[in-house]
């Protein structure tokens, strides 16, 4: 079976693409490179450069290669900038679900796994938070995460889609050295490269409700995360149409302090943080009942903080020294 993966020259992507090639799949990528890398991207594994917004593009791709299901990755995921930036965040998530969705109905595939977001619940006041929850993001990044959701919602009852939604929590971590995370706007690559630079890592606020006053997130190895992507995939292979959302986090929460003082263990010294103002639209704590996912889809979580930020700097040295 042949699932095309968009955005899967990116970081989480290429975990994904590699995984399900791990499952014995086969894997067309379609990436824009604005943020993915074409190397990535193993010999022999078709590669597309388009834009996820080219419904053409998209519906000859999965026409050509008698695609049976799309794992849709691409996407603009910055929680603060998408606060400073709402209309791109808008034209370039919403129009991309948009144009994806009429790709699969002109190209007769109903299968898919949709990268969604812890970020559709907004500020949440629960110790673990549910599937359940009602959605109220509170930033237009989560926003536009949510509106995927009803977009491939609506196309289950209207065109028989089969829809997984990942609600992925803070990703972090490496499968390999040379799969590490450069994202802009993720702590522990922002905590490794002010090291790096000979600076202090940046908390974004130590005022937080919380025991130590900085945020609270549910960290989880992408490495898991992958795996995710082929037990929901499978799933969907022989399962009925529908909509069905998943949380994907460990169900155990750590703070910014707490994740810092892992990667300053990783690296060997100590970091002296320095606190900031906060950024907006970062609720206090979000933390994940997985128990949907393990009791439908088979797959928990299996590796802890101290792996992802040991995986995390393993990568971040061979990059560097690269």
């Amino acid at each position: 079976m042949t699932w095309m993966l968009t955005g899967g020259a990116g970081y989480i992507g290429a975990h994904v693409l590699r995984a399900l090639q791990a499952s014995g799949r086969q894997v067309v990528v379609v990436d824009d490179l604005s943020t993915g890398h074409a190397e990535v991207v193993p010999e022999g594994v078709p590669f597309v450069r388009a834009d996820v917004r080219d419904t053409d593009t998209l519906a000859r791709v999965m026409t050509e290669h008698g695609v049976v299901g799309v794992v849709h990755l691409a996407a603009k995921k910055a929680v603060g900038e998408s606060v400073e930036q709402p209309l791109r965040y808008y034209r370039e998530n919403v129009d991309g679900v948009l144009a994806l969705a009429e790709a699969m109905v002109d190209a007769g595939v109903s299968r898919i796994v949709y990268s969604s977001s812890a970020a559709v619940y907004g500020a949440v006041d629960v110790d673990l938070v549910t599937e359940e929850l009602p959605t109220q993001p509170v930033s237009p990044y989560g926003e536009t995460k949510l509106i995927g959701e009803w977009v491939f919602r609506d196309a289950a009852v209207a065109h028989g889609f089969a829809v997984t939604a990942l609600r992925y929590f803070n990703v972090a971590g490496a499968g390999s050295d040379d799969l590490g995370d450069s994202a802009v706007f993720n702590l522990i690559p922002m905590v490794m490269r002010a090291h790096a630079r000979g600076d202090r890592p940046q908390i974004f606020g130590a005022d937080y409700p919380t025991p130590d006053g900085t945020c609270i997130r549910d960290y989880i190895h992408v490495a898991d995360l992958a795996d995710a992507h082929v037990a929901a995939a499978a799933a969907l292979e022989t399962g009925a149409p529908g909509f069905t959302s998943y949380n994907i986090g460990r169900g155990e929460g750590s703070s910014v302090r707490e994740v810092i003082a892992s990667v300053a263990a990783a690296i060997g010294t100590d970091l002296h943080a320095e606190v900031v103002g906060r950024r907006p639209g970062d609720p206090a704590v979000l933390v994940a009942s997985a128990d949907r996912a393990a009791a439908e889809l088979g797959w928990t979580a299996t590796r802890d903080l101290d792996a992802m930020t040991g995986s995390a700097w393993s990568a971040f040295r061979a990059r560097s020294h690269g």
